[in-house]
């Protein structure tokens, strides 16, 4: 009967299990060598040149209680036509009726004690920027931190970046269907990016800092709270050093920080509290993305304290291609899933390369959840592919299910390898369909410890 099956599940103490391990070594194996890589991608890396120069806010006419939304930009015009600098916000706090659009050159710099509490009106962030939604290009509502086709801009200073928790975008999530649907469609079907305008009367929420087409991005200490949309995204950017943020954010789609179809990325060394996924990779959807093919690779992720609906995140919005991607000593706290890896069948695209050691895990629904066969919303182009994966050293506390697969017929997912992972606490090890060279090795669940190499698919 065994051998029917189109889908493994295996429960607890299920001696079946056993029976469909080989005891022979995968065809793909990583060694630590992988790792020069890592250290290489970090110690290449630029950081942004700015001028040590500075335009506190005061001096263009801020006042408490009052829209700093002109005083800011008057700042950063001043420091533009002087060359570059740092724009302060002091103590204190202030409210923008508007966005913050910086520039090649600027520093943004949130002093000790700072808040930038930006407006609730959706009306504030007209006109519409170009920007990507959910992977997908478009003309719409303007971050509130945007920086679109810049070089050497940063975002510094231990203030705090607030989205405003009464703002009117947070009631904009049950009404976004239709639009979301429309973008999809025009995405998928090749409408031009001019004429994918969603501005006054469309509900697509923004999110809180956005890099557009960036090179040497620095973010750095700031704190940021109550995003409409995901908080920390950097599209199309190249060499982004991101240190010490903190994010508490907790409204739907709060990604900490989305790093999508950019390259040569380090985040190390902060905190996430969110409502959607900690960290997560992407590269742009479907049609769109696979066009404009910008893939995410040469990314360092390390010495984080990650807690969200899911830790670790690649996906779904995959279809310009995810590579050489490193994830080392992180902790991830609760949530439903710790490391989530999502397609859909309209993406297409190739997932490579990705490596993840030493981690510890405290308490999630599933620990590996590797998603990659969400019907087609479009009619279906062609699945997505994830190989080369490496999951090494990861001590955990608890979990419901080890390991869960759902991959298509077609594309299975193939040559994993699960090394020195302990669980203390597990309910289910093992749900899978459709799954290629599995290869674990010193993989303990409780008091049962699993070795040698899995194959189950149709």
């Amino acid at each position: 009967m065994i051998a029917m099956m189109s889908r493994l599940r295996c429960v607890r103490g299920l001696l079946a299990c056993a029976l469909i391990f080989i005891g022979v070594p995968s065809a793909y194996a990583k060694s630590n060598s992988d790792w020069d890589l890592a250290e290489e991608i970090v110690a290449g890396i630029q950081l942004p040149s700015i001028p040590d120069r500075e335009f506190s806010i005061l001096d263009f006419g801020a006042v408490a209680d009052a829209d700093v939304h002109p005083a800011i930009s008057q700042a950063i015009a001043a420091a533009v036509q002087a060359g570059g600098g740092r724009i302060v916000i002091p103590r204190g706090n202030w409210v923008s009726h508007g966005p913050v659009v910086l520039h090649s050159k600027i520093e943004l710099h949130l002093a000790k004690g700072a808040l930038l509490k930006f407006s609730p009106e959706p009306a504030d962030y007209l006109p519409v920027v170009k920007s990507r939604w959910e992977g997908t290009e478009l003309y719409t509502y303007s971050p509130l931190i945007y920086a679109a086709g810049v070089e050497d801009v940063a975002i510094t200073g231990t203030g705090t970046i607030d989205g405003n928790a009464d703002s009117a975008f947070k009631q904009w999530h049950p009404k976004q269907n239709a639009d979301m649907q429309r973008l999809r469609k025009m995405g998928a079907g090749g409408v031009p990016v001019e004429e994918r305008i969603f501005g006054e009367g469309t509900f697509l929420r923004p999110p809180l800092v956005q890099f557009f087409g960036a090179k040497r991005v620095l973010l750095k200490d700031f704190t940021a709270l109550n995003s409409p949309f995901w908080v920390n995204h950097l599209i199309y950017t190249d060499h982004a050093t991101v240190q010490r943020i903190r994010v508490d954010s907790h409204f739907f789609n709060n990604d900490g920080i989305d790093i999508e179809s950019s390259s040569n990325v380090l985040l190390e060394n902060s905190w996430f509290r969110t409502g959607d996924d900690s960290v997560v990779v992407k590269s742009g959807r479907d049609l769109d993305g696979r066009t404009i093919g910008i893939p995410s690779r040469r990314i360092v992720v390390r010495n984080n304290d990650m807690g969200g609906e899911d830790g670790i995140a690649l996906g779904s919005e995959m279809s310009g291609g995810i590579s050489d991607v490193f994830f080392t000593d992180n902790l991830l706290r609760k949530g439903v899933s710790a490391f989530r890896f999502k397609a859909n069948l309209d993406r297409g695209g190739l997932v490579e390369n990705i490596h993840l050691r030493n981690l510890e895990v405290e308490s999630f629904e599933n620990l590996f959840w590797f998603q990659l066969n969400y019907p087609g919303e479009l009619g279906g182009f062609f699945p997505s592919i994830y190989r080369e994966i490496v999951f090494e050293n990861i001590q955990v506390k608890e979990v419901g299910t080890f390991l869960e697969v759902h991959a298509p017929d077609a594309a299975p997912l193939k040559d994993v390898v699960f090394r020195g992972i302990n669980v203390e606490q597990v309910q289910t090890p093992l749900v899978i369909e459709n799954a290629v060279n599995l290869e674990f090795d010193e993989v303990k669940l409780g008091d049962q410890r699993i070795d040698g190499v899995l194959s189950w698919r149709k």
